[in-house]
């Protein structure tokens, strides 16, 4: 006689082998799943401790990064997943061709606007005016103030926008500056407005960066973002009138230089001669005038953009020029001639000054010299 259950026993230790592995192997992934979560969840906390612990230095860099990989994706797996649905299945979406700034930002001011910038990592982006915008229109589409717009863009109140005109927009309402030598977080925030307890707003800003996070130190040439600040109104030259006419000095003729400077001025020495300002600060808060230090020719009288404001230079014909900045008034010309104490304009606050004073320079063969190795 025949026995099946002979033949059936191989069977049921065939499937009771497979019971037994599918469930160690269900174990096994469990366990090895939640081990590579936890391991996941442990390298994200690091990397997002490192960003918030660097203050958004490295978020740029990040998006940036990723957005490369996610294109990179999509460029080698995209067609591949079109190419799967029928063309009577896929949807036409039509409408216009927005530019890099029409797709960051809404067409009003909304909380989106707030996180696109945020999304945008303190990056300032171009704009491309529309037919009939307005520096108003534009600034509230971005959720700035019309003025943050102007500054950036050395932009009158009145000017008029063309079609096709690029302008560049800040991520935050303020003023954005150019470090130069010299500078700290005060004094920028003191020429933007800000009162001494609101500068904490240029450090706490994630996108400005220092040399030093505790001391806040300045790289000439960088730039930094302040908060809220208002650009301050431009000094315009003083230009003396026909009625100051009789306050010229006259020309002094034949002079010849002593190669002895006097003192150019009276008040207090706020500022000596350093390796990054090569002259002598003099203030004196009742102004008063300014003197020849020594005999020459006047080579230069007027408004010097680069920071000197209403300035003299003369040419003392012995290798020696001197240069007399931040006047509030000019009382000699260029050829004039002047004898040593001869008065050449009022002590005042005009170009890249905070305050009332002299600034004061000694030049030979194109060198700064040390003032106090030559005044008497």
């Amino acid at each position: 006689m025949f026995d099946f259950t002979r033949n059936l026993k191989p069977w049921l230790v065939l499937k009771t082998d497979l019971l037994n592995y599918g469930e160690f192997l269900h174990y096994y992934l469990r366990s090895r799943g939640y081990s590579w979560f936890v391991r996941f969840e442990s390298i994200k906390d690091v990397l997002v401790d490192a960003l918030y612990k660097q203050r958004g230095r490295y978020t740029k860099p990040f998006l940036h990064v990723g957005t490369i990989g996610l294109a990179f994706v999509m460029v080698i797996f995209g067609p591949m997943v079109l190419n799967k649905a029928d063309d009577d299945q896929r949807q036409l979406v039509t409408g216009p061709v927005l530019s890099t700034a029409q797709a960051l930002a809404p067409d009003f001011y909304t909380a989106q606007a707030e996180e696109v910038r945020q999304y945008r990592g303190g990056e300032i982006i171009t704009h491309v005016v529309g037919e009939g915008e307005t520096a108003s229109s534009i600034a509230t589409r971005y959720g700035l103030d019309s003025d943050t717009i102007l500054w950036e863009n050395n932009l009158e109140v009145k000017a008029k926008l063309k079609p096709g005109q690029e302008l560049k927009i800040l991520p935050i309402n303020g003023v954005r500056h150019k470090v130069v030598r010299g500078e700290t977080i005060y004094s920028i925030g003191k020429k933007y407005g800000l009162e001494e307890s609101q500068v904490q707003a240029v450090v706490d800003y994630p996108f400005n960066e220092f040399l030093n996070d505790e001391t806040f130190e300045l790289a000439a040439g960088q730039y930094l973002m302040v908060p809220d600040g208002v650009m301050p109104e431009p000094l315009k030259p003083v230009i003396p009138k026909a009625n100051l006419a009789n306050k010229f000095t006259p020309d002094a003729g034949s002079v010849s230089a002593t190669g002895k400077f006097i003192w150019p001025a009276s008040g207090m020495l706020t500022q000596g001669y350093r390796f990054y300002h090569k002259a002598f600060d003099i203030a004196n808060r009742g102004g008063g005038p300014i003197l020849a230090a020594d005999a020459g020719t006047v080579v230069a009288s007027g408004w010097d953009p680069s920071g000197y404001g209403n300035r003299v230079i003369i040419d003392h014909n012995n290798g020696f020029m001197t240069l007399y900045g931040h006047l509030s008034l000019l009382q000699v010309q260029p050829g004039q001639r002047l004898n040593r104490g001869d008065v050449v304009g009022q002590m005042g606050n005009t170009g890249r000054s905070t305050g009332t004073h002299l600034h004061f320079e000694i030049r030979s063969g194109g060198s700064l010299l040390n003032p106090g190795d030559y005044l008497r």
